[in-house]
């Protein structure tokens, strides 16, 4: 696979009417502006990237995406890593802790839903896999337009119970860092009730917000087993944002896994994953 990599990179050189010397004259003006002889590639590395199958470290491939003017993520999916596969393969790892997930910011194409089905109602319940009759690769930068930068994206830690059974642990939160004030009032249902992200010094969590003068005080459900915490306010804890929208899986959270009862044993994880190339 490497070798059939250098084969394109050079088609892709030839194509332009670069030499050998041209790349290497290029790369040590990249390598100049960027303070860093990583970037460099002497022309006898490029001949081997070209010719033996040699992998360029992370810095050579990113000059090669300038000096050829190719998009860099290209790049990486002739060397066999599909940034597309990101989201997938994050699931391979459950952070303990409560955290901003921006890890899919910068993806340069997304598989999004082109067409649903025409029976499709919204005011019903139904399987979404069923209801979408194709699936399309399309550049994010075509979406840009749809984006609303106010949004933030967090995620809540397998460890973090706050706001158990309300919010599951590994739920997916959209933030709105508009709303970034604590509302005061009298709440129906704890539906109704807003909440809201903060980050803390030692970390993040979703919970209930209630401001006292100077402190904000962090509430959890009344059902969880977290204690009520208690922060000088902006000081040691500050609200991003409030939470409007959320996803959660709801296959592998099963009675008492939380509480008295042990949850059914899970597959065990391979003991290390695959080395990433430098």
């Amino acid at each position: 696979m490497f070798f059939e990599a250098g084969q394109k990179l050079r088609a892709l050189r030839e194509a332009l009417g670069f030499t050998l010397r041209q790349v290497e004259e290029a790369a040590a003006v990249i390598a100049a502006n960027n303070k860093s002889s990583e970037f460099f590639l002497p022309l006898s590395r490029v001949s081997e990237i070209e010719t033996k199958g040699i992998v360029p470290s992370m810095h050579r491939l990113y000059a090669l995406a300038a000096i050829y003017h190719t998009d860099l993520y290209e790049l990486l999916g002739w060397y066999g890593i599909d940034l597309s596969r990101l989201a997938k393969d994050m699931q391979s790892s459950e952070p303990p802790r409560t955290h901003l997930c921006d890890a899919l910011m910068r993806v340069g194409q997304v598989n999004v839903p082109v067409r649903l089905d025409p029976g499709f109602d919204i005011r019903r319940t139904a399987h979404m896999g069923r209801m979408i009759q194709n699936w399309g690769v399309v550049p994010t930068a075509f979406l840009s337009e749809l984006m609303e930068s106010e949004y933030s994206y967090g995620f809540v830690g397998i460890e973090d119970l706050t706001m158990y059974p309300l919010v599951m642990p590994g739920s997916f939160l959209q933030i709105d860092e508009r709303r970034d004030k604590v509302v005061e009032g009298q709440w129906r249902s704890e539906y109704e009730r807003p909440l809201y992200f903060v980050e803390m010094r030692d970390g993040f969590t979703c919970c209930w917000c209630k401001l006292q003068e100077s402190r904000i005080v962090l509430q959890p459900h009344p059902l969880s087993p977290a204690a009520v915490r208690d922060y000088k306010y902006p000081q040691d804890a500050e609200i991003l944002g409030q939470v409007v929208g959320m996803a959660m899986r709801l296959d592998d959270l099963r009675t008492g896994q939380f509480g008295q009862f042990s949850p059914e044993p899970k597959a065990p994880r391979p003991s290390a994953l695959p080395s990433r190339p430098s």
